[in-house]
Parts: structure tokens; C-alpha cells; sequence
């Protein structure tokens, strides 16, 4: 464990337990979303390679254009 992580832990256990609970919650609920994400970009790589690869074919080919952002 980190010592930042350690430290809001620390911090937490003085808490009433309902904001405890609370929190513990909200850290659980984004560990979830977190894996969630991971495991959706997991399966979608080859995909997202596959986009890229024909992307970069359509520019060399003059198919497509570069977007320039101001």
C-alpha cells in the first residue's frame, strides 16, 4: 500500500461509520468501473488496431485527409 493511500485510509477510520460506508462504497463502485473499462478495451484491441491500420492506409492513399485543430 502507498503511503498516500495509507494515509486517506488513516484519515477515513475517523470517520462515523455511515461515512465510512459511504466511502468505501464510492472507492468500490470506481474499482468496478475501473475493471469494467479495462476489460472492455481488452476485448475491443484488435478492433481498435484493425480502425487504426485502415486509418493510416485511407491517409497514404489520399482517401483521407488530416484534420487540422486550431
Amino acid at each position: 500500500m502507498t503511503m498516500l493511500l495509507e494515509k486517506a485510509f488513516t484519515e477515513a477510520q475517523k470517520l462515523e461509520a455511515h461515512d465510512q460506508d459511504v466511502l468505501a462504497s464510492i472507492i468500490m463502485e470506481e474499482m468496478l468501473a475501473e475493471r469494467k473499462w479495462d476489460d472492455a478495451f481488452a476485448l475491443t484491441q484488435n478492433q481498435l488496431e484493425t480502425l487504426a491500420d485502415e486509418a493510416i492506409a485511407e491517409l497514404k492513399s489520399g482517401k483521407a485527409k488530416p484534420l487540422h485543430f486550431n
